[in-house]
């Protein structure tokens, strides 16, 4: 009852009226992230006729297809209009069978027997600004109250591309500049172009100290970026700009915090009192992924 369709097989009116009816409805799942997203053509698990989907995205490595999630894309796994156990499995078992997998996320609704690796992400939900707001921590609401000298010198602005580029590359910690970070500044561009992106940055006496970058549909509004001149951490210029956008959003759209894996990361989104929202992922070694290709090589199975 699944098969497997190359993209240019892909009803893409089905596909989107799949995704808009499900009860996992997420962006990262459209077809217009995963094209930019992904480096190659991807493909799609449907069952029956497109009563559920399962995006799958590759790379092309040793000569192979290897499920690999996007750059930037949190969440895939499988959308149908009832989240079904049985389902999902089905589509996991078809998956691990017909693909190599590096790493492939699920959704946080998705339910799953199998036993696989659970990530963190964290909520808001459309609520009155004011309500939102009371239920910051103490410490963030802190943060928020800028000193008046402070406040008179500071401004927030949505800004170009071409400003929030200049200002990520030089401020930019753990990315190569060669590979990753121009990578990501591709996918900003093309989203920025599409008008799916923002970028809002806090000035500090006409001074850029901080950008973030946030990205719109499906009745969302999902942090891509967050960015800082570390000179300027104390002014807390980053939690001003996200409560920003939530004060902006929050009335019509989830605000989704995309993340929270590393300790300093989980602690800053947890001042805001999001929702925790786990997801599961699949994910392999290499070590693994050779291993699997040499029983398969010997078994006859190709996955080009």
């Amino acid at each position: 009852m699944i098969r497997r369709l190359k993209y240019h097989e892909i009803d893409f009116v089905k596909y989107a009226q799949c995704l808009e009816n499900s009860e996992q409805r997420k962006y990262s799942a459209t077809k217009d992230f995963l094209d930019t997203t992904s480096t190659m053509p991807w493909e799609l698990l449907v069952y029956k006729d497109y009563e559920a989907v399962m995006p799958v995205p590759f790379v092309r490595k040793y000569g192979m297809k290897i499920v690999h999630n996007p750059k930037l894309c949190q969440q895939l796994g499988v959308f149908s209009t009832k989240d079904n156990v049985d389902l999902n499995e089905a589509f996991l078992e078809y998956l691990e069978k017909n693909y190599m997998i590096r790493a492939y996320p699920f959704n946080d609704v998705n339910q799953l027997r199998a036993k696989i690796r659970i990530k963190k992400n964290f909520l808001l939900y459309p609520n009155a600004y004011e309500k939102v707001r009371a239920n910051y921590s103490p410490k963030r609401k802190r943060k928020l109250r800028l000193d008046k000298d402070v406040l008179k010198e500071s401004e927030v602005k949505t800004i170009s591309f071409d400003k929030a580029k200049t200002f990520i590359e030089a401020n930019t910690i753990g990315l190569s500049k060669d590979n990753d970070l121009c990578e990501f500044m591709r996918i900003f561009e093309s989203f920025h172009k599409l008008d799916y992106l923002k970028f809002t940055a806090f000035y500090y006496q006409n001074k850029m100290i901080n950008v973030i970058a946030t990205y719109t549909d499906c009745n969302m509004v999902a942090l891509l970026g967050n960015f800082n001149d570390k000179d300027y951490v104390k002014l807390s210029g980053a939690s001003v700009l996200i409560d920003t956008v939530i004060k902006e959003n929050i009335e019509t759209h989830i605000f989704d915090f995309e993340g929270g894996e590393l300790p300093n990361i989980e602690e800053f989104f947890r001042g805001f009192r999001p929702e925790l929202r786990p997801y599961g992922i699949i994910e392999n070694s290499k070590k693994n992924l050779f291993k699997k290709l040499g029983y398969l090589i010997m078994r006859g199975k190709s996955f080009l």
